[in-house]
């Protein structure tokens, strides 16, 4: 699928599935939904899902609901929720880089820039990292 979301091109055959979900329901089931989370060259993510006419996904075709699809565009964190909540742990730590059971950090606060803010969890994502790795790695 391919679609244009403010004023950006998402598609599907060129951005790469990162992680998947269904509720285990068959695709021809009214209740039927499926979920893939892509990654597209430049870091940003979006999710692809498809249901059927009793599913998120469902469309109206005059007073009959129909199965559909829709592409919707993540944050960085929205797509870590999306794959805390649906993905295992390897998989998870395959997109987002390995979570440090390590005691011996310490939480800073500072400000950045959105722009530099995203930027950073695109480089990060791209490079395997989570975001606080790749800033160490940076430092």
């Amino acid at each position: 699928m391919k679609k244009v979301i403010n004023n950006r091109m998402y598609n599907t055959e060129t951005a790469k599935c990162v992680g998947e979900w269904d509720n285990g329901h068959l695709p021809n089931d009214f209740e039927y939904c499926s979920e893939e989370l892509y990654q597209k060259k430049n870091g940003e993510f979006f999710l692809y899902g498809d249901g059927g006419p009793m599913s998120r996904y469902s469309v109206r075709s005059g007073n009959n609901w129909g199965g559909g699809e829709k592409i919707i565009p993540l944050s960085y964190e929205e797509a870590q929720e999306w794959a805390e909540k649906y993905l295992d742990g390897e998989a998870y730590e395959k997109i987002f880089g390995e979570i440090s059971e390590d005691d011996t950090k310490k939480t800073v606060t500072f400000s950045l820039s959105l722009t530099a803010i995203e930027k950073l969890k695109r480089s990060a994502s791209q490079k395997g990292m989570g975001l606080s790795e790749y800033i160490e790695s940076l430092i």
